[in-house]
């Protein structure tokens, strides 16, 4: 049975009607009247309308020039982890080909889409790693054409950090734009660049929105809400670390839902009274407060099994372990739902965030229950193809034309038939009258 020492919504729909109806109205004017809307949303929106959109090579340049070497390696570093398990993971993916009949061979290749369109928020913070995971990732998959969207800050466009972290981590080209008419852009194409095939990339209510609404005009990589965190944790736990990550990330907004669950209700009472003494002093105290006091929950179960359930119930983003040794290996066998798994005290979340090498473009609101997070296999179409001989074709043939005439698609059977009677006719050979 669960005792809630604190309970508090775990999802925030921050996509109202409003939201809707506005993105709706940006987007078919953006549809309408192109580039020239786009320029008069980002003037309205972000007091931004430059000459180009499009960021020139010096201009990137000089961002990397204003970044620190000891930030620019600490960067190559992390942007190397990513790197290489996305290489990790797509050299597990094999193309197929086998022989299912005698003379019936089946495959599938994995094919990259050939544009993408990166979009790497920096609303609130400068979320240079999200570039690692929006541009790397489709690189390493052989896509052709990358291009990185962000939006300005201030006067003088895309922070440095930002612009230097999308030129490294390997964009065709960068754009500064931001919100709906970022999206916009990436899907029609803007200042010559061509449309991206699929758009991907977290961002704000309104950013979730206009993927919503593009998707289908082209492809979207899934929608994310505000970020969340979920610990399971038991007595072995330390209560400072518990409490600090729930507040690490509660920092990303006011509405980002954080939840412990624990089968020691010792823990969780001192854990609620450790974030009560962190908050004082905590850096992003303003916003970790509100988005704690309005979204934090903590829960008592009495063993892993219901922890488990509860948990696999709420289907978190990110989802840490904080138990026992002999329990953690059983937790990672049992659980199903989550975005990305955080095994052990030393597997935080932000550094899957940042620089450990997993993608964080995770589900949120429960998509875990469906999907995966954004990964090499995103950027692969797998298509099959078949390849017969005549013999597939005498085996294949009689079930197809039975089963078109049962449909009565008779023009699916016919064209079944005629091969059939063509292949029944070389095989009878030459008649003499």
């Amino acid at each position: 049975m669960t005792n809630w020492l604190k309970e508090a919504p775990w999802q925030s729909d921050q996509v109202t009607a409003d939201v809707k109806r506005t993105v709706s109205e940006m987007l078919l004017r953006i549809e309408a009247n192109g580039e020239a809307a786009i320029r008069e949303y980002s003037k309205q929106l972000d007091d931004w309308a430059p000459e180009r959109f499009t960021v020139t090579e010096d201009e990137l340049v000089r961002a990397g020039d204003a970044i620190d070497d000891d930030l620019k390696a600490h960067i190559a570093f992390a942007q190397e982890q990513v790197r290489n398990f996305a290489q990790a993971q797509r050299d597990s993916m094999h193309d197929l080909e086998v022989e299912t009949l005698p003379g019936v061979v089946l495959g599938h290749r994995h094919i990259p889409v050939q544009r993408v369109g990166s979009y790497v928020p920096g609303g609130r913070y400068p979320m240079l790693a999200s570039s690692f995971m929006t541009v790397i990732v489709p690189r390493v998959a052989g896509v052709e054409t990358v291009v990185a969207c962000a939006p300005p800050r201030g006067s003088t466009g895309i922070h440095p950090a930002m612009a230097f972290a999308m030129h490294t981590s390997g964009a065709h080209h960068v754009v500064c734009l931001g919100g709906v008419q970022a999206l916009a852009a990436l899907t029609y194409g803007i200042e010559g660049l061509p449309p991206a095939d699929i758009v991907v990339g977290a961002g704000n209510a309104y950013v979730a929105e206009a993927k919503r609404q593009l998707f289908g005009k082209v492809g979207i990589d899934l929608l994310a809400g505000p970020t969340e965190i979920g610990i399971i944790a038991d007595a072995s736990a330390d209560a400072e670390v518990v409490a600090t990550d729930l507040l690490g990330q509660a920092e990303h907004g006011p509405t980002s839902p954080a939840i412990l669950i624990t089968t020691s209700r010792e823990l969780g009472e001192k854990v609620l009274t450790e974030i009560e003494r962190l908050l004082p002093t905590w850096p992003t105290r303003e916003v970790s407060q509100t988005s704690w006091n309005a979204y934090g929950s903590v829960a008592v179960v009495d063993d892993a099994d219901e922890a488990i359930a509860l948990s696999d119930e709420y289907a978190p983003e990110h989802l840490e372990l904080q138990l026992e040794d002999e329990l953690l290996d059983y937790c990672l066998d049992k659980l199903r739902n989550y975005g990305s798994l955080f095994v052990g005290e030393q597997a935080t979340v932000a550094y899957g965030d940042k620089a450990v090498g997993t993608n964080h473009v995770l589900p949120t609101v429960r998509a875990a229950r469906y999907t995966g997070g954004l990964w090499v296999g995103k950027f692969l179409k797998t298509c099959t193809y078949q390849r017969l001989t005549p013999q597939g074709t005498s085996l294949v043939a009689p079930a197809v034309a039975a089963i078109s005439q049962a449909e009565m698609l008779e023009g699916h059977a016919e064209t079944a038939l005629l091969r059939l009677r063509r292949l029944q006719a070389a095989e009878a050979g030459p008649t003499w009258d």
